[in-house]
């Protein structure tokens, strides 16, 4: 799981919150995190790989949302391996965890291995959640005719940057002077928590704004393509608004319970003595929550692919030689392309279609069709019959 408790532990006197849930069955808990990021990265890397008798899915030749979401997949794996080693290591190796509080220990490999294994964690899941934001803006920025390929120069610029100058800044404040010192006050440990929950809450809030504003200019584009709202264009316009219901849903799913135990251990930290029995019920929440996440933070990457593709199958096609990489093709892509012809036959059919009598309802097509590239073949059924389809 992602948690700032990561890095406060590595401090030599960290605060008696940190303690009481790191300490809580320790290996109950790498155990659970072990077996949740190992189910969530088999079934990540399952759902990305090309099917049988399927298309490989293609990214819109105008539109980075299908590498963002490549991307953020991408961090969840990095993020999941990441926390598979660190408990692993915990589990395997208790000596040498153990030397990690010693004092007056002169091995600095724990302190460096509980360190760096923290921030990497860290590091993969907060860029995710900027790479997240990014989604929104893009999807956003589509339908408005203003992004494309070139956009993703700049959110990598962003992403990247963004999420390395805040873990650096607060893991740097958080361990100044040194880890033997980096919990006397909570000056320390403050901007570490904010520099982590910042993205975090900005997805939260910033996200669906985005997102209702997206299926809103959606709803005005379909609207105003040929001065009639179809059933079809309807139902295009809902599926659209269902992707991101469930984008969203899963993000609430997996990190509400980080904001709930962090600030049940922050309560913990402003009480005299934690031990007391009238805040049992306040520790006990505290260290379920924890277990939680343990279980449901690893789980984001297969969660994510569920609601952007829906559940792609068992049968996985290893021939690449004979397939396309799906985030290299830059085809036209429309709903649910996964079980449409190749890219070649497509093209030859295209002279059959209706013909599109103006270039903004072109563009029009092209960014409803960016939006809802990925769906799966029960959109497929509608897209075909669709005014947006055909125009294609």
């Amino acid at each position: 799981m992602a948690s700032p408790r990561l890095e406060t532990y590595c401090c030599l006197n960290r605060d008696a919150a940190t303690q009481l849930v790191m300490s809580f069955q320790p290996e109950v808990f790498c155990g659970v995190c072990i077996g949740s990021a190992s189910i969530s990265l088999l079934l990540t890397i399952l759902q990305l790989l090309p099917k049988k008798g399927q298309s490989p899915r293609k990214m819109p030749k105008a539109s980075s949302s299908s590498t963002i979401f490549l991307l953020i997949s991408i961090c969840d794996i990095l993020g999941g391996l990441g926390m598979i080693f660190r408990s692993s290591v915990w589990l395997g190796f208790p000596g040498f965890i153990a030397n990690i509080s010693a004092v007056n220990g002169t091995d600095v490999w724990p302190s460096a291995f509980c360190v760096g294994s923290a921030m990497w964690i860290q590091l993969l899941y907060s860029a995710g959640f900027w790479w997240l934001f990014c989604y929104a803006v893009d999807s956003y920025l589509v339908v408005r005719r203003s992004a494309g390929l070139s956009t993703i120069v700049l959110y990598h610029m962003m992403t990247w940057g963004l999420a390395v100058m805040l873990c650096v800044e607060g893991i740097a404040l958080l361990y100044y002077p040194s880890l033997s010192s980096c919990e006397n006050g909570l000056e320390h440990a403050i901007p570490h928590y904010i520099t982590t929950y910042v993205p975090l809450l900005l997805v939260l809030v910033v996200n669906p704004i985005l997102f209702r504003r997206t299926v809103s200019a959606v709803a005005s584009l379909l609207k105003g393509r040929q001065g009639i709202y179809t059933e079809n264009e309807r139902r295009l316009g809902t599926e659209i608004q269902i992707r991101f219901f469930k984008i969203m849903l899963v993000f609430v799913i997996c990190w509400s319970p980080n904001i709930i135990n962090e600030s049940l251990l922050f309560y913990l930290e402003m009480q005299p003595d934690i031990n007391e029995m009238l805040l049992k019920n306040i520790r006990s929440a505290a260290l379920i929550t924890w277990i939680i996440m343990g279980v449901l933070n690893p789980m984001q990457g297969f969660l994510f692919t569920l609601a952007f593709y829906g559940w792609t199958g068992w049968r996985v096609d290893l021939k690449w030689r004979k397939r396309e990489i799906p985030w290299e093709s830059m085809s036209s892509s429309t709903v649910g392309e996964n079980a449409y012809p190749s890219p070649v036959n497509y093209q030859s059919n295209i002279h059959d279609s209706k013909k599109i009598s103006t270039t903004d309802s072109q563009q029009t097509d092209e960014a409803i069709s960016m939006l809802s590239e990925g769906n799966t073949s029960g959109d497929d059924r509608l897209t075909r019959s669709s005014p947006i389809y055909q125009g294609w």
